[in-house]
């Protein structure tokens, strides 16, 4: 039986599909709070030729007009990446609660593999983090879309 974290972070995986079928970097991100999905968002960046459509920030924009809120307390994101800096500070500066996140980005992840914003600096607010939730699953949708994109 499976947790209701992975619940969670299989839905992440199927934005993640939703961005590869659009020719997108496959990045879901699901924001629940009460146990409860309010958002989710997966990468546009291409389709929109704008460098902030990332799936975080896109997911915490519809969380925020769903709660009317920018403070989004006691909520938790699942996402399939590890996310970059700017993603990062909008989790810190939205105020998410916990990050739950599928496979780490070694060159530009901002949650603990080049640096870790969310924890190691004196910001007003610190999210947990947790990493490596269906990390394979995860992985292997990233290393499939980049072979595709080499040939």
């Amino acid at each position: 039986m499976q947790s209701e974290q992975e619940k969670f972070m299989k839905l992440a995986i199927k934005e993640a599909k939703k961005a590869y079928d659009k020719e997108e970097v496959p990045v879901g991100a699901i924001i629940v709070k009460d146990g409860k999905v309010i958002a989710r968002a997966h990468n546009l960046k291409e389709l929109k030729n704008d460098t902030t459509c990332h799936a975080e920030i896109l997911a915490i924009q519809k969380a925020s007009k769903k709660l009317n809120s920018w403070r989004l307390t006691n909520c938790q994101m699942y996402v399939t990446l590890e996310p970059c800096s700017m993603c990062a500070g909008a989790l810190i500066n939205a105020r998410i609660d916990k990050i739950y996140i599928g496979t780490e980005d070694p060159k530009t992840g901002a949650c603990g593999s080049v640096l870790n914003l969310l924890q190691d600096y004196k910001f007003n607010h610190t999210v947990l983090v947790e990493k490596g939730l269906l990390q394979k699953e995860c992985e292997e949708l990233l290393k499939k879309f980049f072979k595709s994109l080499r040939k």
